[in-house]
């Protein structure tokens, strides 16, 4: 469990944090941008949840925001040899195997894209569509910690399903596709 007494506590003044483990790094180390990246994903969704509440899976989006909270615990807790499964909050493949389920229930009623679709339409769809970006930044964060470090693996997959997710949603928001801005290569020459 969480407890904060206090919010500021003057740490971090010199230009470093701490990870969940205690150890101190610098706040533009590759871990605290991976996890950084991943709560302003949080952050967006939490925009689309308050500025669209009729938007589709609202109550999935919050239980999304639930794991993104994991898959930051997750981050700022390096895996170490050893370690006993369940000491340490990690992201597991049930997390990723739930949006895929998602994902396919969704797109079955979607008709198959035959353009890049331009993000925008209603403004659900075009907040999913920012949080999809958002969502890939975070994802290569990941990547890019991933080249030095060790990370659970299962941190890059939801990140990649989340995605994926969240780009079907943004089409359901847009009249089951139907309300897609559709892109037109060269249309502007």
């Amino acid at each position: 469990m969480v407890f904060l007494s206090r919010i500021y506590t003057k740490s971090g003044d010199t230009g470093e944090t701490g990870l969940g483990d205690g150890t101190r790094v610098p706040k533009d180390h590759a871990r605290v941008a991976a996890y950084g990246e991943v709560d302003e994903l949080n952050a967006v969704l939490g925009l689309v949840a308050a500025n669209v509440p009729t938007c589709p899976a609202a109550a999935v989006l919050r239980s999304i925001q639930n794991d993104l909270f994991d898959v930051g615990a997750d981050l700022c807790v390096p895996p170490f040899a050893g370690e006993e499964p369940g000491k340490s909050l990690r992201v597991t493949a049930a997390q990723a195997e739930r949006l895929e389920r998602a994902i396919d229930r969704l797109n079955e009623k979607l008709e198959p894209l035959r353009s890049f679709i331009l993000p925008g339409g209603t403004p659900a769809a075009a907040y999913l569509h920012l949080a999809r970006t958002v969502c890939r930044r975070a994802e290569r964060a990941v990547v890019t910690l991933m080249r030095t470090e060790t990370v659970n693996p299962q941190a890059l997959i939801y990140l990649n399903r989340l995605s994926d997710y969240l780009f079907v949603l943004a089409r359901v928001a847009n009249d089951d596709g139907r309300g897609d801005v559709l892109w037109v290569p060269g249309g502007n020459r």
